[in-house]
Order: structure tokens, then sequence, then C-alpha cells
């Protein structure tokens, strides 16, 4: 993908943002954006501060400095529902499905922000994107593979019609042809006209789909740029590629 952003609407903005688990700082002072439209990607090492700095946004954990902004308004201090109804979703590491309920039933709770209006009309539009799930529309999810387990976390998200969709480690745990299919779904997501932010390990896909990429070091950003610049950047390439 070519390089953009950076220039348009901010749809989501971190300002100074501070962060902490008791007495552990997980972030310090992160400046970060995502314009509307764009793929931004945040790549880091385990326990960077990655899952921290999407559990924020929704509230989990408080930030205990800084701002957090969806469309210039200040979200830090919303509960978690009303960050949702703002059209803002989030697919968490680990999927975290309802295991006992059914891949139908897992896509109604989607809609737990806007209702159930529209419900047939996008669940058949998710039935379209991921043709397995409509396969195992009646099957408990918890019974499912891993992958079909992720293509339905993705699509209980997309219930909800949001604009921003913010991504945890979506390619975690999973096999090498279920990940191609997972980062595919990811560039056909953006084609409808979604803004994705992605936090994912695998920083060589992730600097691929993406528009521009941070870096997180220890809670704090340590690098930004166009993701096609950072990819083939030295430091990168040797910390997160395996590229020396």
């Amino acid at each position: 993908m070519n390089a953009a952003g950076g220039q348009g609407q901010a749809l989501l903005e971190l300002q100074g943002v501070d962060a902490h688990y008791g007495p552990v700082q997980a972030l310090r002072g992160v400046d970060l954006r995502v314009d509307k439209g764009e793929i931004v990607s945040l790549i880091g090492a385990n326990g960077a501060g990655k899952t921290t700095l999407l559990s924020a946004i929704f509230g989990a954990p408080r930030i205990s400095a800084g701002r957090i902004l969806h469309r210039g308004e200040d979200i830090s201090r919303l509960p978690t529902n009303k960050v949702a109804e703002r059209g803002i979703a989030l697919v968490p590491e680990g999927r975290q499905i309802y295991q006992e309920m059914s891949v139908e039933e897992n896509l109604m709770m989607g809609t737990t922000a806007i209702g159930m209006e529209r419900y047939e009309e996008d669940r058949d539009a998710m039935f379209d994107l991921f043709p397995r799930l409509k396969e195992r529309r009646n099957q408990v999810a918890g019974t499912m593979s891993g992958g079909e387990q992720q293509m339905l976390a993705v699509a209980r998200a997309m219930m909800a019609r949001p604009e921003l969709i913010l991504f945890d480690e979506p390619s975690l745990g999973l096999a090498p042809l279920v990940v191609k299919r997972i980062f595919e779904v990811l560039a056909e997501i953006a084609a409808m006209g979604k803004t994705i932010f992605l936090v994912e390990q695998n920083a060589n896909l992730a600097l691929r789909l993406s528009h521009r990429a941070y870096v997180v070091v220890t809670g704090r950003i340590q690098m930004s740029g166009a993701s096609a610049a950072l990819l083939d950047n030295a430091e990168v390439r040797n910390a997160y590629l395996g590229v020396h």
C-alpha cells in the first residue's frame, strides 16, 4: 500500500497518555493519531504496552495523564459502552468470543451498541465475507477452530457498524494460511471504508498492510512514520523483522 495519512481528519488521537496498572506504569507520554480512512499499525515486543494502549481507549485501565480524543472530543472518561456507541469496536487479543453461544448468537451480541434493526442485512454481509461462518451458523462457537473463532470475533465487531476498528494481535496462535486469510480480510474491511488501528506482533505483515506505523518500546513511542519507510529501517528490521 502507498503511504498515506497524517494530514487528514484525526479520527483517534492520544495526547501525552500515561497509564498504570497499580504502581506499574505501562504507558508513558504516548502521542499517536489515526486519521479517517487509514490503516495504522502499532508494533513492539511482548510487554511493550500494545494491548494496554488499546484497552485504555475503552477505559480499562483509565489513563492517568493525557487525553484520548475521538473526532476531537475527549473520551478519556467515557464508560466503555459509550465509547462503543461512538462507532469504535475492538477485536480483542485471544478472540474472547462467547464460547457457549452459537455463531449466530455471537453475531447478535455484536449489535449491542446499535440495536437489532439491521441485523439480518449485516449478518448476511458477514456471511458473504466469511462463508465458513454461514456453514457453522448454528454451531457452538467454542467448538470451532482458532481460525474460525478469529473470523467470528472480526464479524462480531463489524456487526456494530463501527467506523474505527481496533485489532489486537489478530494473527496470534493461528496457522500461516489462516493468518494470510485474516490479513486479506483486514484489507477488504479497509476497502469498505473502515479505519483500522492494528496492534500486531508480526511486524512484517503489519507494516505491509498499513499506511503508517508506530513502534512502542516499554510504554513509549520510540519511532513512527510511513510503514514502507519503517520496513526499510535497519533498526526496525533488526529488532522486529529478523533481518540483519
